[in-house]
């Protein structure tokens, strides 16, 4: 998460956590979003970058790189589940 400092890490993730979860029709508290978030920014992150695409810095790139990595966590984690 280039451009953007830690309060607005938390915010982020937990913003990307959260469209995940509604996203795939779940329910999760605010820790959970949090923790979904962050490590769907690091998965955004490798997918992104395996796929030569650059979002655009700061707050919306960094969202958008997050709700992407978060939903495929949430996704492959059903799929797990099941």
């Amino acid at each position: 998460m280039n451009g953007v400092g830690i309060f607005l890490t938390i915010v982020i993730g937990i913003l990307a956590g959260w469209i995940a979860s509604r996203t795939l029709g779940r329910r999760q508290g605010l820790i959970l979003n949090l923790i979904v978030g962050l490590v769907g920014a690091w998965i955004g992150a490798a997918l992104f970058s395996a796929f030569n695409i650059s979002p655009q810095p700061g707050f919306v790139g960094s969202l958008v790189v997050s709700t992407a990595g978060a939903i495929v966590l949430l996704f492959l984690l059903g799929l797990l589940r099941r």
